[in-house]
């Protein structure tokens, strides 16, 4: 027996072949960023191995596809994506008049994501966005309107936080929630915030094995953005998801108390070194001084999120240190112990979670109360143990649990999928995405 699946932007006249239709079909729609090919560096039984692309032709589109190609012919469980491209200029057009697919993936310019969701959620199409869905304040108000017609289309749309699926931050959490341990979180000030969280990307870096090639707009803020709008969605998401685990959060639950940023100077040989452009295009002129292109990528700021303070701070540098990476730091500060984070050369740039006790804590019945957390989240992260470092302990984890960055989106994937079969997100998602943002675009201002 044949089961059909029909899906919302499909044409009828799928359904009339011999061939059952997968359940999800995936459109990417100008691919410019490498997250795009990341969301398929894996397959899934449940998303045809047809995928349609719509983009302007040029390097983005062919980067695009050779990192697809990479997957496709790899000799460790290599892909078997079929990929049905369109490239012209009028390809959004073009791809909302034909809806070849049900879900959206977008990850590439983000001067025109805000738009590109809008006008996708409105023809009744899925969208698993890449951060971030704004960059500019301006902005705002569209991505709420977009919100408000996916839920009156039925649709889902979703944004990319890889980062809840990295082990450390899972087992933060999980500790965090457990009040033998943790005790309860610290409401901090703005000078001593509960929870402290820090990003820091290079320019230069190796994505699947190979050196990363990035467009010339990646270093444009009003085009990428810059990095307190970017990256700091994974923090301010991080933090809410954390503090709050799975509870509305609205966008008068957050006050911005400060912010800043700075820029990143990268020289022309630095730049021609990722882009392969001798020189800095035009719309970069404007931030070059004295012969150094200035990129505003770095930022900090401190809010209020209903009554603990939490401080996010994103740098970029050019290139990592011999062996490094990115890198994460986070600190949860509760009234019995500190959670923390920590991937720095000390521990080979690999993320490590510690447990270090407050001053008024006793160590033994902390220690007695951290091995019973340990064992109750055993059942579910089997070889997960304990070790003591010093005056702390560390949770040590199985090698099998470090997947790396790269393996994330697919988890993002099959989760994505899961909310898609069960028709709806979690109540408490969509209204969080909204307060996300609306507090990194009141930190975007108030640095100004």
């Amino acid at each position: 027996m044949l089961v059909w699946a029909l899906a919302a932007g499909e044409n009828m006249d799928m359904a009339q072949t011999n061939a059952p239709v997968a359940r999800f079909r995936l459109i990417t729609l100008d691919p410019g960023h490498f997250h795009a090919a990341l969301m398929q560096k894996s397959m899934s039984a449940d998303i045809d191995p047809a995928v349609s692309v719509y983009a302007p032709a040029g390097d983005d589109l062919n980067e695009h596809l050779q990192r697809i190609k990479g997957f496709n012919t790899r000799p460790d469980q290599p892909t078997d994506w079929r990929e049905k491209v369109y490239a012209g200029p009028d390809y959004f057009e073009k791809m909302l008049a034909e809806k070849p697919g049900n879900v959206v993936v977008l990850s590439g310019n983000n001067a025109r994501k805000t738009d590109y969701i809008l006008r996708s959620v409105r023809a009744g199409l899925n969208v698993l966005a890449d951060k971030p869905m704004v960059i500019t304040p301006g902005e705002l108000p569209r991505l709420q309107e977009a919100f408000a017609a996916a839920a009156s289309n039925h649709v889902l749309l979703y944004d990319i936080m890889t980062e809840r699926f990295e082990i450390t931050t899972i087992l933060q959490r999980e500790l965090s929630r457990r009040a033998a341990v943790f005790g309860e979180l610290v409401k901090g000030t703005a000078e001593d915030p509960a929870i402290v969280m820090e990003s820091v990307h290079y320019f230069s870096k190796t994505v699947a094995g190979l050196p990363l090639k990035r467009p010339a707009w990646a270093f444009d803020v009003r085009q990428q953005g810059e990095g307190m709008a970017d990256v700091s969605t994974h923090l301010v998401d991080l933090a809410q998801w954390e503090a709050f685990p799975e509870r509305a959060l609205h966008p008068g639950d957050s006050t911005v108390t400060g912010a800043r940023r700075w820029n990143t100077a990268i020289s022309r040989q630095q730049f021609k070194l990722v882009t392969g452009l001798d020189e800095f295009p035009g719309f970069l002129q404007n931030d070059v001084k004295n012969g150094v292109l200035q990129v505003c990528a770095n930022g900090e700021f401190t809010w209020k999120l209903r009554d603990v303070f939490v401080k996010a701070r994103v740098l970029w540098d050019f290139q990592p240190p011999a062996g490094g990476n990115d890198t994460y730091h986070s600190i949860l500060r509760g009234t019995r112990c500190r959670l923390e984070i920590r991937q720095g050369a000390e521990e080979k740039f690999k993320p490590v979670l510690y447990v270090e006790k407050n001053s008024g804590t006793q160590e033994q019945t902390l220690a007695a109360a951290l091995q019973t957390a340990i064992t109750s989240l055993q059942a579910e992260y089997p070889g997960i143990g304990l070790q003591k470092d010093g005056g702390r302990w560390q949770v040590t984890i199985p090698e099998k649990y470090d997947v790396g960055h790269e393996a994330h989106f697919s988890q993002v994937i099959e989760n994505y999928l899961k909310y898609l079969r069960e028709g709806r997100l979690p109540d408490w998602e969509v209204p969080n995405m909204l307060t996300k943002y609306a507090t990194i675009m009141r930190a975007y201002e108030m640095s100004r």
